[in-house]
């Protein structure tokens, strides 16, 4: 296959720099209720559903028309042994591109590469950027051999810091992140947690690679409130690559190279660790579960509700379902 090519559907198994690529197979991860049961905190998504239901519209059903979209794709000429690494890339920018300094290091560790066009920073997160990446991921594994265990998500800039909520949303597909110059923390209102046996899958493992320029100051500074966050979570498969003399660029071959391994490492735990962690966060939050029961008990209903918000808020799907209980008891006495 030559390097460079355009088409309007991707053969399977054809290799090399491909543009403009149509994919056409939907996903049952993207579909809308899905991402907004993973990515919205539960008393968001309740309240979508009841909106929907006040109007009587229907959700739908996916949010994307593929025949519409453009992506570019790059596949190394050779397979590995037990199939393909999968990268899927959420871009800054809205063109759908493959840095031409990144293809020998996917060439090395026989890396698919996919990104979507018009997923920039301008495009709506839970509407176009979150379900291109997922239906990326899942229209490269129904046509190349792709290990399962080595699927990943990555980003630059705001893409990266959407790729980091995608791995949070969809840790049972993508097992790692590459947060190239873009992270946030988590477990807030923009960034809520998702439910609780994904989480805790994300907990387990995950790995999230953060490689940021030595002179982007900025950044460094958010990737510490990242993993400082991360580990008050309890995860704690974090990996950092130095990148000296770059500023707020991509990363450049040879720490993208150093990042690449560091996704593809077996991770070491440390249960005793994550169960202590984990029971901690279990006793804050019945701790004030508790307090939001014995407010609408004493019939203080609006500081119920108060509490109830920042706890959803915080806590996402871990208060699940007795979040939405409460919600729907305080809602009762309105």
């Amino acid at each position: 296959m030559p390097l460079l090519a355009v088409a309007a559907d991707m053969p399977v198994g054809s290799t090399g720099l491909r543009k403009d690529v149509v994919f056409t197979d939907y996903a049952p991860l993207s579909r809308s209720m899905e991402l907004a049961r993973r990515l919205l905190s539960p008393l968001n998504a309740m309240r979508v559903n009841q909106e929907l239901a006040r109007t009587g519209q229907v959700a739908r059903e996916q949010s994307i028309d593929l025949a519409r979209e453009k992506f570019a794709v790059y596949v190394p000429a050779h397979a590995p042994l037990h199939g393909y690494a999968l990268l899927v890339f959420v871009p800054p920018w809205q063109e759908a591109t493959v840095p031409p300094r990144w293809t020998s290091a996917l060439d090395r560790h026989g890396m698919i590469f996919v990104s979507a066009a018009n997923s920039g920073n301008t495009a709506d997160v839970l509407d176009r950027r979150e379900p291109l990446a997922l239906l990326a991921a899942y229209n490269i594994t129904r046509r190349y051999p792709i290990d399962p265990d080595r699927i990943y998500i990555g980003g630059f800039s705001g893409g990266s810091r959407v790729a980091m909520r995608i791995a949070l949303g969809y840790p049972d597909l993508f097992h790692a992140a590459l947060l190239d110059a873009g992270s946030d923390p988590i477990g807030n209102a923009q960034i809520p947690l998702p439910p609780a046996d994904l989480f805790r899958q994300f907990q387990d493992s995950t790995r999230l690679v953060y490689a940021t320029g030595q002179h982007d100051d900025d950044h460094l500074d958010k990737d510490v409130h990242s993993r400082d966050s991360m580990q008050a979570w309890c995860v704690f498969r974090l990996d950092t690559v130095a990148m000296p003399w770059v500023g707020h660029d991509l990363a450049d071959p040879a720490s993208l190279n150093r990042a690449l391994d560091a996704l593809l490492e077996p991770a070491k735990s440390d249960p005793d660790k994550l169960a202590a962690c984990r029971s901690r966060i279990e006793q804050e939050l019945t701790a004030q579960l508790k307090q939001v029961e014995d407010l609408l008990a004493n019939g203080k209903r609006d500081e119920a509700s108060t509490l109830l918000d920042k706890i959803d808020a915080h806590y996402g799907g871990l208060a699940a379902p007795r979040s939405t209980e409460l919600a729907k008891a305080i809602d009762a006495q309105r």
